[in-house]
C-alpha cells in the first residue's frame, strides 16, 4: 500500500507542478508526462504484487466529515482494474506530451496535465476505496477532471455540446449512485464495504442492482445509457479518448461488479438481464459504427459494442452462478475479464492511431482521407493491427476473449434446460453477427482511410507521427500480440479475480482445456503471416519481376480520388440491411430547371436514442419546469425566505419522526 500511496503523491504533485509551469508549455508537458510515467511504474509494481497474492496492507484514517472515513484496500478485483490504469495511463501520457505540442502556442498546457494526473489519481482511489463517501467523492472528482479534458478545445461548438451532455449524464449517474449507497446503508447499517457481503431481502436486492446498472452503466456506456460517449470521445483530444475508452469507462464495469458482490449471491434474473442488454448494446454499437464518417465516432461506437461484450460475459457468469453451472460461469467470466484487458490495449492503440492521423492531416472526416498507408507507414500499419484485433481475428488478442464467449454460449446450449438452450443459441447468433459486422466495419476503416488516393490536400501532404507517438502505439500493438500468445498464463494470473467473483468458476478446469490450443494456434498463425510478409517484401527474389500501377486504377490512365469508394458507398450494402432508425438520414436537393445552378446530397448519421428519446423528453421536461420560473424573483430576501421555510419543514419532519414509536 505504501507504493500505491507514493504513486498517488507523484500524480497529484506532478499535476500541481505542471500547473505551476503553465507559462512554459514544454516544461509543463514534460513534468506532467514524467510524473505519470513514474507513478505508473511504481503503481504497476504494487498492483502486480497484489494480483499475485502478496499482501499490500490496509489504510484506515479519520476524515472530518460526518459519517466519513478514509479506508483504502487492494483486493484482486481492484488490482485487476488498477493495472490498466497505471500501464495505459503512462503510455498515453508519453504519447500526449508530443500530441499536445501542436497546441503549445495557443493554449496553456498546465491545466490539461493537472486534470490528466488528477483523473488517474481519482481512478486509483475509486478502485481502492472501501468507504462509500470516499468512493463517491473520488467518483465525482473523476467525472469533473474528465470534463476538463473533454473541453480542451472549448472554442468549438461541438465540443461545448459534448461537454454539457457528458456533465449532465455523469451527474444523473451520480444521483443513482448516491441513492444506491443510501439504500445499502439503510439495509446494512454501515458505509464500509465488507468482505462478507450481507444477504439482502429480495426487494432491496433488486433495487440495489437496478440502481447500480443505472449509475455505473452511464459511465460504462451500456445501452441505452451510452448517449454521452460518442460525442465526448470524438470531441476530446485523441490521447484523452484513448484513456477514456481504454480505462475510464471500465470504472463503470468495476462498479457494476463491486455492487453485485456487495449484495450477496445474484438473483436468477440478473445474469440474463446483463446478457441481453450486453448483446443488444454490442449489436447496436457496431451497427452505428458502420455508418459514421467521423473516424473517432466509429471508434467510440465500437467501444459501446465492446463494453456490451464485457457485460454479456458477466451476464453469463452470474447466470451460471445462479443456476449452479460452474463451466458456463467460468468461461463467461474469463472471457469478460480477458476482454477488459484486451479492449484497453486494442482501443488505446486505435485511438492513438486516430490521433496520429488527426495530427498529420488535421481532420477526422473519412471522406477527406485516403492513401495514408503510404504516407504514414508506421501509424497505418499499427492501425491495421488494432483493426484486426478489435475485429476478433487471429492471431491477435481480441480472438481469445471472443472465443471464450463462444465456448460459454455453446456450453449453455449443450447442457442447459430447453429454454436456456434456445436462449444461448439465439445469443450465439447475435454474437456471430457482432463479429461479422465488426470485421466489415474495420475493413471499411482501413480501406477508406489507408488505401486508395488522397481525397484532400491535407491527406496528400500528411506525414508520419513522431518517434514518441509511434513508440506508444508500438507498445500497445505488442500487448495485442503478447496477450494472444500467452492466454493460459494470463488465465492463471487472473484466477484470484475469478475466485473473488465466482469461486466455482475459478476452480473449474475447463479454462485450461479451452485455452490450451489457442496460444499454440496464435503463434503458428503469426509465424505463417510473418513468413508471407517476408516473401511479399521481396517480390523480385521469390516471385519474379513485378509490375506497379496506381492504387485501384481499374484500367484508367489517370485515376482520381473521385473514382474511389467513399466511406458512405463502401458501407452501403451493410447500411441498407439495417433498421430504418439506424440508417443515415439523407438530405437531398435535386437539380431543377433547364439550366440547374446547384444540387446537394448529404447524409447525417444520428443516434436514435438521442434524437428520438432523450432530447424530446428533455425538451418536454424543460417546458414544464419553465412554469416554475416565477420562484426566481431575483430578490435575496425571497431566497432567504425559501431557505427558512425548507429548514422549518425539515425540523418539523424530524420532530415528527422522533415522536413516532
Amino acid at each position: 500500500m505504501n507504493l500505491l500511496l507514493a504513486s498517488l503523491v507523484m500524480l497529484v504533485g506532478g499535476g500541481v507542478a505542471a500547473l505551476a509551469l503553465s507559462s512554459r508549455p514544454r516544461a509543463a508537458s514534460w513534468t506532467g508526462a514524467l510524473s505519470c510515467i513514474a507513478a505508473g511504474a511504481v503503481g504497476t509494481v504494487s498492483t502486480a504484487r497484489a494480483l499475485l497474492g502478496f499482501s499490500t496492507g490496509r489504510v484506515e484514517l479519520g476524515w472530518n466529515v460526518p459519517g466519513g472515513g478514509i479506508v483504502l484496500d487492494v483486493d484482486p478485483l481492484s488490482a485487476f482494474f488498477l493495472l490498466p490504469v497505471f500501464v495505459l495511463g503512462a503510455i498515453v501520457a508519453f504519447y500526449g506530451r508530443t500530441y499536445l505540442d501542436a497546441y503549445r502556442a495557443e493554449k496553456a498546457l498546465g491545466v490539461p496535465w493537472l486534470a490528466y494526473n488528477v483523473l488517474l489519481a481519482s481512478m486509483v482511489v475509486v478502485l481502492t476505496a472501501r468507504h462509500a463517501l470516499l468512493f463517491l467523492a473520488a467518483w465525482e472528482v473523476m467525472s469533473l477532471s474528465s470534463y476538463v479534458l473533454f473541453v480542451f478545445e472549448h472554442e468549438r461548438a461541438e465540443v461545448q455540446r459534448a461537454g454539457w451532455v457528458y456533465l449532465v449524464a455523469a451527474h444523473v449517474g451520480m444521483a443513482f449512485l448516491v441513492t444506491l449507497f443510501l439504500v445499502l446503508e439503510s439495509e446494512t447499517g454501515t458505509l464500509i464495504f465488507g468482505s462478507n457481503p450481507p444477504s439482502l431481502a429480495r426487494g432491496p436486492h433488486a433495487l440495489v442492482l437496478v440502481l447500480a446498472f443505472a449509475g455505473f452503466g452511464v459511465k460504462a456506456g451500456l445501452l441505452p445509457l451510452h448517449v454521452w460517449l460518442p460525442g465526448a470521445h470524438a470531441a476530446a483530444p485523441s490521447h484523452v479518448s484513448a484513456l477514456m475508452s481504454g480505462v475510464v469507462i471500465k470504472m463503470g464495469i468495476y462498479g457494476l461488479v463491486r455492487a453485485t458482490l456487495l449484495t450477496g449471491p445474484p438473483p436468477t434474473w440478473w445474469g440474463p438481464f446483463l446478457l441481453t442488454l450486453g448483446l443488444a448494446g454490442a449489436l447496436y454499437g457496431i451497427c452505428m459504427a458502420a455508418s459514421q464518417r467521423d473516424l473517432k465516432r466509429v471508434l467510440a461506437y465500437s467501444s459501446v459494442e465492446n463494453i456490451g461484450l464485457v457485460a454479456a460475459g458477466l451476464g453469463l457468469c452470474f447466470w451460471g452462478v445462479a443456476t449452479r453451472q460452474p463451466v458456463l460461469s467460468a468461461l463467461g467470466l474469463t472471457g469478460a475479464l480477458f476482454h477488459i484487458w484486451n479492449h484497453s490495449a486494442m482501443k488505446g492503440l486505435l485511438f492513438l492511431g486516430a490521433g496520429a492521423i488527426v495530427h498529420a492531416t488535421g481532420t477526422r472526416d473519412m471522406e477527406r482521407l485516403g492513401g495514408l498507408l503510404r504516407r504514414l507507414p508506421t501509424a497505418g500499419t499499427l492501425i491495421i493491427v488494432g483493426s484486426l484485433a478489435i475485429a476478433g481475428l487471429p492471431p491477435l488478442n481480441g480472438f481469445v476473449s471472443e472465443w471464450l464467449l463462444y465456448r460459454s454460449l455453446l456450453e449453455g446450449a449443450a447442457r442447459g434446460t430447453p429454454g436456456a438452450s434456445v436462449a444461448c443459441m439465439l445469443a450465439l447468433g447475435a454474437l456471430s453477427a457482432v463479429g461479422a459486422l465488426a470485421a466489415l466495419c474495420f475493413l471499411r476503416v482501413c480501406s477508406v482511410v489507408l488505401l486508395g488516393e488522397p481525397r484532400s490536400p491535407s491527406a496528400a501532404n500528411a506525414h508520419d507521427a513522431g518517434s514518441a507517438m509511434s513508440a506508444a502505439m508500438v507498445a500497445l500493438a505488442a500487448g495485442c500480440l503478447v496477450f494472444a500468445f500467452i492466454p493460459t498464463e494470463l488465465a492463471r494470473v487472473i484466477r484470484p479475480v475469478a475466485a473473488q467473483i465466482s469461486p466455482d468458476a475459478a476452480s473449474s478446469t475447463v479454462i485450461a482445456r479451452a485455452l490450451a490450443p489457442v496460444g499454440d494456434a496464435m503463434r503458428v498463425i503469426a509465424g505463417l503471416l510473418l513468413l508471407a510478409a517476408v516473401l511479399g517484401l521481396r517480390p523480385r527474389s521469390f516471385l519474379g519481376k513485378g509490375t506497379s500501377s496506381s492504387t485501384w486504377g481499374c484500367g484508367y490512365a489517370a485515376p482520381t480520388a473521385r473514382m474511389q469508394y467513399t466511406a458512405r458507398s463502401f458501407g452501403q450494402l451493410l447500411v441498407d440491411v439495417l433498421p430504418g432508425s439506424l440508417r443515415p438520414k439523407i438530405e437531398l436537393e435535386r437539380p431543377s430547371g433547364f439550366f440547374p445552378v446547384s444540387s446537394r446530397f448529404a447524409t447525417r448519421s444520428e443516434d436514435p436514442f438521442i434524437g428520438s428519446l432523450y432530447e424530446p423528453a428533455i425538451r418536454r421536461a424543460g417546458h414544464r419546469m419553465a412554469r416554475l420560473r416565477w420562484f426566481q424573483q431575483g430578490a435575496l430576501q425571497m431566497y432567504v425566505l425559501y431557505i427558512l421555510v425548507a429548514l422549518a419543514l425539515g425540523l418539523a419532519w424530524a420532530s415528527f419522526g422522533d415522536t413516532v414509536p
